[in-house]
């Protein structure tokens, strides 16, 4: 393989057209209040001052602008949420340079810079909720969809880093970090409500209350419900006069509940959220019966408690306790042994706990200093699975697993504006060939106030899950135990180039390469015909991400263009990975009530895998937000795939299907009020 970056010409043209559009910026200069959108006139503030208000503090565990991290970390807000509708992370997610969502009508992945394995249940991204670890201890899986932890409304901000980042945070951590951070009471000042309607039978309600006293408590609290009961779909593969003709018939319903609760008692605060989610299945996988009734049910509680102070002069100590929970069950008809028709269930029961601390260091000149250490026990890591009637345990499977790290991170401040951050961690973890070290270097020059050139190079590991290794059931869903897997490996080069913007916006350009070897990935074994779990390739990914965040005065635009090629080792390009992404969200006020107009536009090129192929698409969302109807009272509509694009994406091999069809149009109204 070669060792160099490939540019392609169109990909280049197109990010130096970016750049050169970004340099040429005039200076109108906004600043968004996160929790309500509010636009302030920055006109009189220093450049360097603008560049200061963009921070994030995933990436390095201390607050830090982002020109300074080592990454092109992305940071969405509470307003961009109400201004383009986002219903789930998901949707939030797949408006970043390079990330790409799919969805099988169950869950939803995210694929990252050429890589979406089958099998995956976001397990390659480590998911935060207010810093805390919530990827569970069976599957890893990070929920992002309508399974997710949180209602939308209830976040303050997303952070997304990406890259390694398994230096600071362990595995999980190979293609980026997501940490999602909720709102206060102090931003919601009272009781909250909404309620929503749109197609396919959608309804949703929300009840919240905040509230902040003068000794700086804060105190969150919020529930909401959603329900939808689909359309009906046609599948091809099953159209026969046994089968209904291929219509799966009410099948395709959702319903969720979501909790949140916080509170913040001067250093210390506690976070607890929790989701119940079931969904219909009409696709029929794994076997199952097409027509029949099959569900899936997810439940997932995490607890958080963290306290945050300076002790002494430049050192601060954090230390956090956490407890997760999370259940999985499906049920489903299947062609029991004999071929009898049957109910069988199939589930997993995650149980975890973990401790921190951390101390981050001012004392020397020039440079912060944190170091930390972590441990985890994974005290259940069950699956199970029967026959209903009559009762017929097939699989009865009680695992326990730890984890201990230790870790450091340096940033130093250099002469002539360069700045070094170096970390590294290592974890030891219960399994075969779990000890690792995790290192990751950047080095940033700031060229001029504006211009910031990095260099960053990492690696980070993935341990093989619960699932992957010991899953095993012959005959039904097919499947085979692998307990010799191990973990994931991938390392990573990249150059990023950012320009900061007179008018508050950036613009980013990322040369990327990564490599991986021992990828995890499912297939079908040749002697036994079920699927089963294995290190099977190599996989060298490259490619470039260009990005643009830019105001107009009280408009907002952000727009990127990624191209990314991921090869196996056989040279052979990766399967379900689109080599083209672009993507473009304008807000924009319309001076009437308050409301703004969101529009998305978010275009894919084909991908395919050995047996199938999807072709590209570009699809649309509006969004009419922040209406106000009386006081206190506001109103949103959305169109979601405005103009009812046909798209797919590819199916895994657990699915008959080789595509899976993706929403039409589809659309919603939102009612907001606060007393």
């Amino acid at each position: 393989m070669p060792t160099r970056l490939l540019r392609p010409a169109a990909p280049s043209v197109i990010a130096c057209s970016v750049l050169l559009f970004c340099a040429q910026a005039a200076a109108a200069a906004p600043d968004i209040d996160e929790d309500n959108g509010d636009i302030g006139n920055l006109t009189t503030v220093p450049l360097e001052e603008l560049m200061q208000l963009r921070v994030v503090t995933t990436a390095s565990m201390f607050a830090q602008p982002i020109s300074d991290a080592p990454s092109s970390a992305t940071v969405l807000t509470a307003a961009d949420i109400r201004d383009f509708g986002w219903h789930t992370l998901a949707d939030a997610l797949a408006t970043l340079p390079g990330l790409y969502v799919t969805n099988d009508r169950n869950y939803t992945y995210l694929g990252a810079r050429g890589f979406l394995r089958p099998g995956d249940y976001n397990s390659r991204f480590l998911l935060l909720v207010d810093g805390v670890r919530v990827n569970d201890s069976v599957y890893d899986q990070a929920l992002i969809g309508s399974a997710g932890l949180l209602d939308m409304d209830m976040v303050k901000r997303i952070e997304f880093v990406p890259g390694p980042g398994s230096a600071v945070y362990g595995s999980n951590a190979l293609f980026g970090v997501i940490n999602v951070i909720t709102r206060d009471g102090s931003g919601l000042a009272g009781v909250q409500g909404a309620v929503g309607v749109g197609t396919q039978g959608e309804r949703r309600a929300r009840a919240s209350y905040g509230w902040h006293g003068q000794n700086g408590a804060d105190v969150l609290l919020s529930a909401s419900a959603m329900t939808r009961a689909g359309r009906d779909l046609y599948f091809a593969e099953f159209d026969t006069p046994a089968t209904n003709g291929g219509m799966a018939r009410h099948m395709d319903w959702d319903r969720a509940q979501n909790f949140l609760v916080k509170a913040t008692f001067g250093d210390v605060t506690l976070s607890a959220s929790h989701v119940a989610r079931t969904k219909g299945i009409p696709t029929a996988s794994f076997g199952a019966t097409f027509g029949a009734p099959n569900c899936t049910r997810d439940t997932q509680t995490s607890i958080g408690l963290t306290w945050n102070a300076r002790v002494a002069p430049g050192v601060t100590l954090a230390a956090q306790l956490q407890s997760g929970q999370a259940d999985y069950e499906g049920s489903g008809s299947y062609a029991l042994d004999g071929g009898t028709p049957g109910l069988n269930v199939d589930g997993a029961h995650a149980r975890w706990y973990g401790a921190g601390v951390n101390a981050t260091l001012t004392t020397l000149p020039h440079q912060k200093i944190v170091l930390g250490a972590e441990l985890g026990e994974d005290a259940h890591r069950d699956q199970y699975n029967y026959d209903a009637r009559p009762f017929l345990a097939r699989l009865d499977d009680h695992r326990g697993a730890s984890r201990r790290a230790l870790f450091v991170e340096d940033e130093i401040r250099l002469p002539a504006g360069f700045l070094v951050n170096a970390g590294v961690r290592f974890d030891d973890h219960t399994g075969p060939d779990a000890r690792r070290f995790s290192p990751r270097v950047a080095v940033v020059y700031k060229a001029t106030a504006a211009d910031t050139i990095k260099l960053i190079e990492g690696s980070a590991f993935r341990t093989p899950n619960a699932y992957e290794m010991y899953y095993a059931l012959a005959g039904i869903e097919g499947m085979q135990a692998n307990p010799d897997l191990q973990p994931e490996r991938i390392t990573t080069r990249e150059l990023v180039l950012e320009h900061a913007l007179a008018d508050g916006g950036h613009a980013t350009l990322s040369l990327f390469r990564y490599t991986v070897n021992d990828l995890i990935g499912q297939q079908v074994d040749p002697t036994t015909g079920l699927l089963v779990f294995r290190n099977m390739d190599h996989a060298d990914a490259r490619g470039l991400e260009a990005a643009l965040d830019r105001s107009f005065g009280a408009v907002r635009l952000r727009a990127s263009y990624a191209w990314q090629l991921a090869r196996g080792s056989n040279g052979a390009p990766i399967m379900d990975a689109p080599h083209h992404l672009a993507k473009a969200d304008l807000s924009v006020p319309l001076g009437w009530r308050g409301a703004r107009l969101g529009a998305e536009l978010l275009c894919a090129s084909a991908h395919r895998n050995a047996t199938a192929s999807a072709g590209g698409y570009c699809t649309s969302n509006l969004t009419l937000s922040a209406l106000r109807l009386a006081a206190h009272t506001e109103l949103s509509l959305s169109a979601y795939n405005a103009f009812d694009k046909r798209y797919a994406d590819i199916a895994g091999p657990e699915f008959v299907q080789p595509t899976l069809a993706r929403e039409g149009r589809t659309l919603s109204a939102k009612l907001d009020w606060r007393f």
